[in-house]
């Protein structure tokens, strides 16, 4: 988050010495009805099902591929389950194969596919091709602002947000309201989100108004607007009681707005037994900790590290592989080789923050800090990345810089969770 003006004093003060919070915004009878989820597998597997008997009754059809791979996008959408992201990679790739990679919507879909498996740059590769077919190119074009954005490419983005520049889509709108948040303009992030998510709502898509709801709850939890958070992450639950991502959300305000880790928990431990991505158990771990529950703590970072076990995850989980290696398991040297992986696939602001981060729990202090100075300060407004340059610059000796970034991560303390206010406060 950035701010535009400097809390007074007295407020930091007050922030930093409050030990517990009584403006309490949750309540367990507005969610509790939606901690019953349990997936019917065989409902789960009808369209999968379905596809494959088309599949296997006439195999030289494509378009069969493309919708299995559909289905199997759903199925990862509903568990977490990475085996089925890349059981749809499979069948993308048998589509695209079957047409010489020249329909322009099926290099989208598997362009997707890799976004959603952080290969950036084959997801790149793809949609150049699809740009050169030129069907549906403003679609395309759309992707390539979201593929440059992650990629770090923020010239190209720019002149891929103008090029499909309509104030009235709601596609426009979405990605604006990203560029806005990527140049640290919250409250342009949130007019954009606004505007996009109104759209959804007159459209009256589902999809849209779910997709929207979670991530402007998302933005007003940054902004600490923790009521309007709450509030939108349960209509997404009124839309879909399956939303593992509203219900996690609902679970960090419980924790760190209001210091319930018990309650947290509770929430995080019915969604995982139906949706199972690894940083669930690392924010279990992170909640066992101030519980000062090391038993529950260990167990959860053996699930992260089981389920990373799995190589289809490739590098999804680089950046909390980092911070484990360097905060948990004290291994800064597996970390740092994990870091300059993540900045040859990703040149970003955060990528250069872990190879930093990683040289300063090596004790090269010299190297982080020059890191630091070219790649980091100043091109990005994440709290996290902000401490990081903190404690860096504090080491380096340059304390001056320190107190607009203690500013900063103060106003940031609820997105960063209640550990980091003893760190922030020894700043």
């Amino acid at each position: 988050m950035h701010i535009k003006n400097i809390l007074p004093v007295i407020l930091i003060a007050t922030i930093l010495s409050c030990n517990s919070n009584s403006d309490n915004v949750t309540n367990t009878l507005d969610y509790s009805s939606h901690l019953t989820t349990q997936i019917d597998s065989s409902e789960l597997f009808v369209d999968v099902d379905f596809w494959t008997d088309k599949i296997e009754a006439a195999p030289n059809q494509f378009p069969y591929y493309v919708s299995r791979s559909g289905a199997y996008t759903g199925v990862f959408s509903k568990t977490g389950n990475i085996d089925y992201l890349i059981k749809a990679e499979k069948d993308l790739i048998a589509a695209n194969e079957a047409t010489n990679y020249n329909k322009a919507s099926i290099l989208r879909s598997l362009a997707a596919n890799y976004i959603s498996q952080h290969r950036f740059k084959e997801a790149l590769e793809l949609l150049k091709k699809a740009e050169l077919n030129g069907a549906k190119l403003n679609n395309t074009k759309k992707m390539l602002f979201d593929v440059h954005l992650e990629l770090g490419n923020y010239i190209y983005a720019e002149v891929y947000l103008k090029d499909i520049k309509n104030k009235s889509s709601f596609d426009y709108l979405i990605r604006l309201s990203k560029w806005e948040d990527h140049n640290g303009n919250l409250d342009g992030a949130i007019q954009n989100m606004e505007k996009a998510m109104a759209i959804a709502e007159s459209s009256k898509i589902k999809s849209l108004r779910q997709w929207s709801y979670t991530n402007i709850a998302d933005f007003y939890g940054h902004a600490g607007d923790i009521d309007k958070s709450y509030t939108y992450f349960l209509k997404a639950l009124e839309l879909d009681p399956d939303d593992a991502y509203a219900k996690k959300g609902i679970a960090w305000i419980v924790y760190s707005h209001e210091n319930n880790p018990e309650e947290a928990l509770n929430i995080l431990n019915h969604v995982t037994t139906y949706y199972n991505a690894p940083d669930y158990d690392l924010l279990k771990a992170e909640i066992a900790e101030f519980q000062n529950n090391e038993t529950l703590k260990s167990d959860a970072i053996q699930n992260y590290q089981t389920a990373l076990n799995n190589k289809h995850y490739g590098d999804m989980y680089n950046g909390y592989n980092v911070s484990l290696y360097t905060d948990e398991l004290l291994n800064p040297e597996m970390a740092l080789e994990i870091a300059k992986i993540e900045v040859e696939n990703r040149p970003t602001p955060q990528s250069y923050d872990l190879l930093a981060w990683s040289y300063f729990k090596q004790g090269n202090i010299e190297k982080a800090n020059q890191i630091i100075e070219a790649y980091v300060d100043g091109k990005t407004f994440e709290p996290a990345v902000l401490y990081h340059v903190a404690e860096i610059y504090k080491a380096a000796g340059k304390t001056e810089k320190i107190k607009p970034l203690k500013e900063e991560l103060i106003a940031s303390l609820y997105e960063l969770g209640p550990l980091m206010k003893t760190k922030i406060k020894q700043l």
